[in-house]
């Protein structure tokens, strides 16, 4: 418990010390502190896979902050600032834009997201879709105003696509979860050169959902599609809400999750970029069939009655009270999104 709290501590200090830095050098040293904290979280079984995906985690990570500590000495060389938001050398602002990338998982850079995520428990792979994906957020916010348009819209057109038609065939609710990661990712990415606060506030609502979604799948400890099945025996409330909330991540009208898409197609549209908003608005269709087919799982089917899908004894336990908060916020903050306008 005590090496646990002292990791949870690492973690929060790093992404503490990112977010709130000027100088180039204490954002990197924020950015490895909060690798190093999550390294014994994800290989904390001593599973083999969860030792390969910690070492996959550890390799792309230390990459990635390798490229921004030298786009930002590049940058030092040509201009003598080590101020974030002075990032004017155009070669210094594309390596960033790559290293980025890579520390979030937007394609092309995703192939280690959904690994590290199959071989993590669900509690750390909750800080690593959410937590862990601030720290660069706010580095490329505080950088946009550099930063090249059309390499952002290329990248996030493509995380849109990969996210989607990647999910489409997975079993394992990790790896469906990640890839929708990878999607929402996209979202972000479009909007971030023409409106970086909304940048902001999508990821403040994707992470409110994923964490009701993953503390949701925690309680009912499902890693698999086939263990969903059988979980509405287990608790028939939760299962209900968890429909609700990933249709609100697959972002339908009535819920939480259509407000960063509504108001990041309006932007797009103001922008002249049309074409772009209708293409991210088709890909993400993919994504929804995915969600529908976890929710589907979750509610709607019943299993074949074989002796290896055995029903799940009812517990009744009551339910996380952060679980309740989360999902009712994921699901109902819709009308207040005037006020959310505004404050963006």
């Amino acid at each position: 418990p005590q090496a646990k709290l002292i990791f949870i501590i690492s973690l929060f200090l790093g992404t503490t010390i990112t977010i709130s830095s000027n100088h180039w050098v204490m954002a990197w040293t924020g950015l490895e502190i909060n690798t190093l904290a999550i390294l014994p979280l994800i290989s904390k079984s001593h599973h083999p896979r969860a030792v390969e995906a910690a070492t996959k985690y550890f390799l792309v990570q230390a990459t990635a902050s390798t490229l921004v500590l030298f786009s930002s000495m590049t940058n030092a060389w040509y201009t003598g600032q080590w101020d974030i938001t002075q990032l004017t050398h155009s070669t210094s602002s594309l390596i960033l834009t790559a290293a980025i990338s890579m520390k979030l998982g937007l394609a092309p850079f995703h192939f280690w997201f959904p690994e590290v995520l199959q071989g993590s428990p669900l509690t750390t792979g909750l800080l690593l879709s959410t937590v862990m994906k601030f720290p660069p957020i706010t580095l490329l916010f505080m950088t946009s105003q550099s930063l090249n348009p059309s390499l952002l819209t290329v990248l996030a057109i493509l995380s849109v696509a990969m996210g989607g038609w990647m999910g489409l065939n997975q079993t394992q609710t990790r790896k469906i979860m990640a890839f929708s990661s990878i999607a929402h990712l996209g979202w972000m990415t479009i909007i971030l050169v023409y409106y970086p606060k909304l940048t902001l506030l999508n990821f403040y609502l994707y992470a409110m959902m994923t964490a009701a979604v993953f503390l949701t799948l925690n309680s009912m400890k499902v890693l698999k599609l086939s263990t969903l099945m059988t979980a509405w025996t287990k608790a028939p409330s939760l299962s209900t809400i968890l429909l609700l909330t990933l249709l609100s991540l697959a972002g339908l009208p009535p819920l939480t999750g259509f407000l960063p898409k509504w108001l990041i197609i309006q932007e797009l549209t103001k922008q002249d970029m049309a074409p772009a908003a209708m293409i991210i608005s088709l890909l993400s269709l993919l994504g929804l069939f995915f969600y529908l087919r976890l929710a589907y799982c979750a509610t709607i089917t019943l299993p074949p009655h074989t002796t290896n899908h055995m029903k799940q004894w009812h517990i009744n336990k009551p339910i996380n009270p952060s679980i309740a908060v989360l999902t009712t916020l994921s699901i109902m903050l819709l009308p207040i999104s005037p006020m959310l306008a505004t404050m963006v």
